[in-house]
């Protein structure tokens, strides 16, 4: 299912496909945020998380995912599996504004509808730093013909194959690399954009 169909799906709908996929999720509540919940378990074996401490994560407002996002994780952790990746750290998933309408529905950060993946974890403890290893420019391609890694370590050529492959399935609306700007240097934006049917891979 592409990102915009996602992006589509009521809280009902969505935990519905939750529960089909048999996701371990709990249900929240959050400013700005639509359809709140909390991964309790892995998507395929993938862990998303952040750098907390595993004491605090459960109550953390950090660990907040809309549901709809976490639909697109999960399509995305099977790429992600392919690839012998347990784990994703990100730097930011939900960031709580100061103050919000009431009746206005966050997007992006705000909405928790987009996570800035930083580090992949592969079953052996070796870690895919975006910061580190894209090996990327700004301005350059990002994906198709004349794309790639420059130069092409082992560890860069699979970053670039893991992004390429959500965007060839049209997993995120919007997909913001190294490649864009300065602000993306260390990590992929990955975002789920409701109400659109146009994909962003830079």
């Amino acid at each position: 299912m592409y990102g915009s169909d996602l992006a589509q799906l009521s809280r009902a709908e969505c935990e519905a496909e939750l529960a089909s996929r048999h996701i371990d999720f709990a249900r929240e509540t959050a400013t700005a945020v639509e359809q709140a919940v909390r991964l309790t378990g892995p998507l395929h074996g993938v862990v998303f998380r952040t750098d907390l401490a595993d004491k605090v994560r459960p109550t953390s407002p950090y660990e907040i995912v809309d549901c709809r996002l976490v639909l697109a994780l999960d399509d995305f952790a099977e790429i992600l599996s392919r690839h012998d990746i347990v784990e994703v750290r990100h730097y930011s998933i939900y960031r709580p504004p100061r103050s919000w309408p009431e009746d206005k529905p966050g997007a992006q950060h705000v909405g928790a509808l987009a996570i800035d993946a930083g580090r992949f974890i592969d079953q052996t403890g070796a870690v895919l730093d975006v910061d580190r290893d894209f090996h990327g420019a700004i301005g350059a391609k990002t994906c198709g013909d004349g794309a790639g890694p420059r130069p092409a370590t082992p560890a860069a050529v699979t970053l670039r194959a893991i992004l390429c492959e959500a965007a060839d399935r049209r997993l995120f609306n919007v997909m913001l690399t190294p490649n864009y700007n300065r602000p993306h240097k260390n990590h992929f934006h990955l975002e789920v954009t409701a109400g659109v049917k146009w994909f962003l891979v830079h």
